[in-house]
């Protein structure tokens, strides 16, 4: 068998590593510069081993009854069932009982050769499958790659619903490469039909950014990479290479905390917002703003039904919007519960003209799709500042941004993030499943972090409070960008892993949890 050596997955750490993300283009790319100086089947069996090391390893160190029975396999026709059916023979040669299931016979070369792999290695292949899955423990997808382009249906899309079926219920289903059916550049599913939803992917050579958002993280599940020999250089500041966010793009930017700092050190912000009836989207960005360490925070309110102070944090200073001293703040965050009025218009174009950075949200942004003028300050800002604004929009506040609809925003993230960012001339934080952060210069990064937890109301407001905090600390705002939206998801994964979320969350209990993960990531004492 051909050498499979350098095979064995490396776990994706988000925490401490920057990770690539690979289009199917940049993908075949690599593949074929490695098939060409590589003996023949070398990628297939190196990708067949890192599955079956990777089924070893959950059979071995998690012995229960389930996982003692069968490992079953779903081979398709093409190189993604070849994959598959080296990892079966590798587990069959390793003395683990598996199947598979071949509906129809494979094709390629390498496929080919993986077929006679399994039947000499004495493998079981059926054309049909089992009634229940219930005799198995593992269950394989191996139906089709990163080269789908129309929707599963018949036979295997049927297999899909199944083996979705199997992960729902809290089965192991594994994932060779990409689930079958998900789109590995945009992370929808192909043709609008039935895909594989995985508990765990293995996925080869790269991570891909269909894995990470819109529909991905949910169909995936947990997901290892196998590099499969084949070194993917990654690039903090590269426009060609999106990648998977991680502290090390803006750990090396948060300030120092010296004992001869002082308030004035970490910058003044000014939250801007709180029409009547909406104050309290600005108090939950501003406290955010305080628990991550501005050092002073402002807010500006609209509305006549302002509090004259906040009970909980009197260390914010709130004001009327119309009489706060702009000039003077490091940096604005405008938008949450701000209104559509005329003078809410005034009051951006007025920061939009500032020497500050700025970070635009909720209402700011539905007021600039709606104006050229705000949008051609938008731009200009970047100029005349020498930073770029920062915008934050949901899918629907994208869409009006773009002049198209949500479901064209969704089809594909990244690109409209990029088109976002390049036609403002700003950092955009398209939020979401997998929130895409984009820079004019074409950087390009998914965040892995958050969980369902954040569908409540007020998190945006608590997202754009963090963001602005770390601009007032005077981070650069692709930065601050990153290091919020990170932040802001690891601090939902932590509540929720301490028992409190996914149900129920509120968005006024981030802000603490954020404030505890800063302290313990960048300024831990010193062993």
């Amino acid at each position: 068998m051909t050498d499979a050596t350098p095979s064995h997955p490396t776990l994706v750490n988000p925490h401490d590593r920057a990770v690539a993300l690979l289009t199917v283009a940049q993908l075949r790319e690599r593949e074929h510069a490695a098939q060409a100086s590589l003996p023949a089947h070398t990628l297939m069996a190196r990708a067949g081993a890192a599955a079956a090391h990777f089924l070893r390893e959950q059979i071995v160190h998690a012995p229960s009854p389930v996982s003692a029975r069968p490992v079953w396999f779903a081979a398709g026709p093409g190189n993604n069932g070849g994959d598959a059916l080296v990892a079966a023979a590798a587990l069959k040669r390793a003395g683990i009982d598996c199947e598979v299931c071949m509906p129809i016979e494979v094709k390629p070369d390498d496929a080919r050769w993986a077929l006679a792999e399994a039947r000499a290695a004495g493998v079981p292949i059926t054309q049909t499958p089992p009634a229940s899955f219930d005799a198995y423990g593992w269950l394989v997808d191996g139906l089709f790659g990163i080269g789908l382009a129309r929707a599963l249906d018949g036979e295997f899309g049927a297999l899909a619903e199944r083996l979705s079926a199997r992960s729902r219920s809290n089965g192991h289903v594994l994932a060779l490469d990409v689930p079958s059916g998900l789109d590995s550049d945009t992370g929808n599913v192909v043709g609008g039909g039935p895909a594989v939803r995985a508990s765990h992917t293995i996925t080869f050579i790269g991570a891909k950014p269909g894995l990470y958002t819109g529909m991905g993280r949910d169909y995936a599940g947990v997901v290892s990479i196998a590099p499969i020999g084949i070194e993917v250089e990654v690039s903090l500041h590269s426009a060609d290479i999106a990648v998977l966010n991680a502290t090390v793009l803006f750990g090396p930017s948060m300030p120092a905390r010296d004992f001869a700092t002082h308030k004035g050190s970490f910058g003044t912000l000014a939250v801007v917002g709180g029409e009547t009836g909406m104050c309290g989207a600005p108090i939950l960005a501003a406290r955010a703003a305080l628990l991550a360490g501005a050092g002073k925070v402002n807010v500006g309110f609209l509305g006549s039904d302002a509090p004259p102070y906040d009970t909980p944090h009197p260390e914010l200073m709130l004001h009327n919007a119309g009489k706060l001293a702009l000039d003077a703040m490091s940096a604005v965050a405008a938008g949450c519960g701000m209104g559509n009025s005329a003078s809410a218009r005034q009051l951006v174009e007025r920061i939009l003209r500032l020497d500050a950075a700025v970070l635009l949200d909720a209402d700011a942004l539905n007021l600039v799709a709606r104006d050229d003028a705000l949008a051609a300050h938008v731009s200009e800002h970047a100029r005349t500042s020498g930073a770029p604004c920062v915008l934050t929009p949901h899918p629907l506040e994208a869409a009006r941004l773009l002049g198209a609809d949500t479901a064209a925003v969704q089809r594909d993230r990244l690109a409209s993030a990029r088109t976002l960012a390049a036609r403002f001339d700003a950092v955009v934080v398209l939020k979401g499943s997998g929130t895409v952060i984009a820079a004019p210069d074409g950087r390009l990064a998914i965040n892995p972090t958050g969980n369902a937890a954040l569908a409540t109301g007020g998190t945006g407001d608590v997202l754009g409070g963090l963001i602005g905090a770390l601009l007032a600390q005077r981070l650069p705002p692709f930065e601050a960008a990153l290091a919020g939206v990170y932040l802001h998801g690891l601090a939902a994964d932590a509540l929720v892993a301490h028992g409190d979320g996914p149900v129920g969350l509120a968005a006024g209990e981030l802000a603490p949890m954020v404030r505890r993960l800063v302290n313990r990531l960048f300024y831990a004492p010193k062993e």
